[in-house]
């Protein structure tokens, strides 16, 4: 039997008790260790799940093989540098770090400490989503809706970081190459923040990306729809479902080709579940990250230039 991973979890808050419950489950994995500021939080978490808890995550230093940090973005680099300097395997839950500078910075570390380093954009992971990726090689136009009602967490940062840039770091990894052309528009509704914006991305291939986030709607909706000499692709994120359309056969004594249409649900797969086995492969040195340091500070780095954008066209106090 080989031997198990010794795992931690740096903060447990709703997604980071998610976490620790799926590593509590997962056969090739110790969970040895939380870390919350909130001892009463942690206490009961750790008793549930039968591991340490503490108040202070450099206590977890010494204990763990992994990591996952769920933290607001803004302890982001400030709790992945021990890790990471310590060569510990680090699974950072999207975006990589509050800022370009933090993200090269962090990046910079795995690379000197050759610590595993995976970037939790949790919808690479979406099986639909996979299927997709598998089959388009030249997208041409893709076209984004991501809309969520209002919580009162993750309101440290904007939309773009908040929830658009899953979309950024999809369609980067679909059209692989950098954008020439970046419009934005947004506006703040309940927070200082940008709380809904509409991205369009022109890239020197000549494909269009179309994004549109919301953290204020009535209801969630999460489509995800790609156009190309392939067809057209549209995926359900949410229930993980996906239509296809494609070209078929010329039929005899017809000019055109008729259309195959499919439908395909996706049946009983946790995208977090996966990504988290996923990354106990890579801290075990069986695979390579999914979506790397460098792929997390792309995605960022875009996000950043919209947020730059919309700044100038909105003024300097809606960030």
């Amino acid at each position: 039997m080989s031997k198990k991973t010794k795992v931690g979890v740096v903060g447990v808050g709703y997604l980071g008790q998610i976490h620790a419950k799926i590593y509590s489950e997962m056969d090739n994995v110790e969970l040895v260790m939380l870390a919350d500021t909130d001892r009463e939080r942690g206490d009961a978490l750790a008793l549930k799940y039968g591991c340490a808890a503490t108040t202070s995550f450099l206590d977890l230093i010494d204990q763990v093989d992994a990591v996952s940090i769920v933290v607001p973005t803004s302890l982001h680099y400030d709790v992945a540098q021990p890790f990471l300097e310590a060569g510990i395997a680090t699974l950072m839950e999207k975006p990589i770090a509050a800022t370009v500078d933090e993200a090269r910075k962090l990046v910079d570390l795995a690379a000197q400490n050759d610590a595993p380093f995976l970037i939790g954009h949790l919808e690479r992971y979406n099986p639909a989503l996979r299927a997709v990726a598998e089959k388009v090689a030249d997208p041409k136009y893709i076209e984004v809706h991501r809309l969520g009602t209002f919580v009162e967490r993750a309101t440290d940062v904007d939309v773009i970081t908040d929830l658009m840039i899953h979309d950024l770091d999809l369609v980067l990894s679909l059209v692989d190459e950098e954008p020439n052309d970046v419009q934005a528009i947004g506006a703040s509704v309940v927070t200082s923040h940008v709380d809904l914006a509409n991205v369009r991305l022109g890239f020197p291939s000549g494909a269009v990306a179309n994004i549109t986030a919301s953290r204020v709607s009535n209801k969630r909706f999460r489509r995800f729809r790609v156009f190309g000499p392939e067809g057209y692709y549209g995926i359900n994120l949410m229930d993980q479902e996906l239509d296809i359309v494609t070209k078929g056969v010329i039929p005899v004594d017809e000019a055109f080709a008729k259309l195959e249409v499919s439908h395909k649900k996706f049946e009983n797969e946790q995208p977090l579940q996966v990504e988290l086995a996923h990354f106990i492969d890579v801290a075990q040195r069986l695979s390579m990250p999914m979506v790397t340091g460098l792929q997390g500070l792309r995605a960022l780095q875009l996000a950043e230039q919209i947020q730059s954008i919309l700044r100038a066209s909105n003024g300097p106090g809606l960030v």
